[in-house]
Formats: structure tokens, C-alpha cells, sequence
């Protein structure tokens, strides 16, 4: 666990937070833990048909249907090609809980709101939809990504 806290403790910047990052390729992205319900070992999922390509399909979560997302694919990088090594993030993203297909989690991060740097000014406007902010840690640039994106809107109610 890697605690990145800043110095100034009478700002509302500095309260804490965990967040869980993760690796997709060489890349390392972290999610609010608040949002994730928990994390499982990949399995295969069952195709849906005329699904988005970033969908997977559908696991058996406990006798409920959980769609997977390939994370990956959703942010535009080539599309996962799940071993038994890669893991599911069981997210809640608004009312629906969705399993984000990624490599591997890697850590889990305490840090407060000042560490979090804005999304630079050249990312595409599609990036700065789905990465929140940027954070410098240790030698590692971690992309923290916005999980209300990645569902479209119009798929959330349907996913």
C-alpha cells in the first residue's frame, strides 16, 4: 500500500483517499475503492450478441448476471487477451455493476486530492472524458480513470 499524502492538513485538499490502480499493458490506471465491490479472477464470459465490441459478455456473479467490459478496449488500446493471470474489477458505475476486464491490480494508493494533477491540455477530449486526473507517484504516472464514463449513458440502462 502506497500512502501519498500532501503536507497542508487544514485543507479540505488533503482529506484522504484510497484508490486501487491497475495495469492494462505497460500502462497503470487507478479507481476510487469506494466504487469497487470486489476483485475475482478472470473467467470466461458468455458473448452477448450486438454488443458494444468493448463488452466481453456476461459472467454469473452469485446467481446475477454481470456484464465484463475489456477495459482496455474501452480507452481505445488493443483489446485484452485475458489469461488466467488477468482480473476482474467488480465496479459499481452509478445504479449498474459492471466487471472491468484488466491485467493485473497493482496497488492500492492512499493519497489526498492536491496529489491528483489535472489531465493535460493535449489530451483529446475523448482522454479527458475518461481520465480524471494524473498522478506522479514514485517514478509511475498513474492515469485516475472516471468510471461514470465508462458505460455510455445510453448503455447503462441497457448493459
Amino acid at each position: 500500500m502506497t500512502d501519498i499524502t500532501g503536507a497542508n492538513s487544514n485543507s479540505d485538499l488533503t482529506r484522504a483517499r484510497e484508490l486501487i490502480a491497475f495495469r492494462m499493458g505497460a500502462q497503470e490506471f487507478c479507481v476510487d475503492i469506494m466504487s469497487v465491490r470486489e476483485i475475482r479472477g478472470w473467467t470466461k464470459a458468455t458473448a452477448l450478441p450486438k454488443s458494444p465490441s468493448f463488452v466481453r459478455g456476461v459472467v454469473n456473479l452469485r446467481g446475477t448476471v454481470l456484464p465484463i467490459v475489456d477495459l482496455a478496449a474501452r480507452l481505445g488500446f488493443p483489446p485484452a487477451e485475458p489469461t488466467a493471470r488477468h482480473v476482474i474489477i467488480v465496479a459499481q458505475i452509478s445504479t449498474q455493476t459492471v466487471g472491468l476486464l484488466v491485467d493485473a491490480v497493482s496497488d492500492i494508493l492512499t493519497i489526498t486530492d492536491d496529489v491528483i494533477q489535472p489531465t493535460p491540455d493535449v489530451a483529446s477530449d475523448m482522454a479527458k472524458a475518461f481520465v480524471r486526473g494524473v498522478l506522479a507517484v514514485e517514478k509511475r504516472m498513474i492515469s485516475m480513470i472516471a468510471l461514470d464514463h465508462v458505460l455510455p449513458v445510453c448503455e447503462q440502462g441497457a448493459a
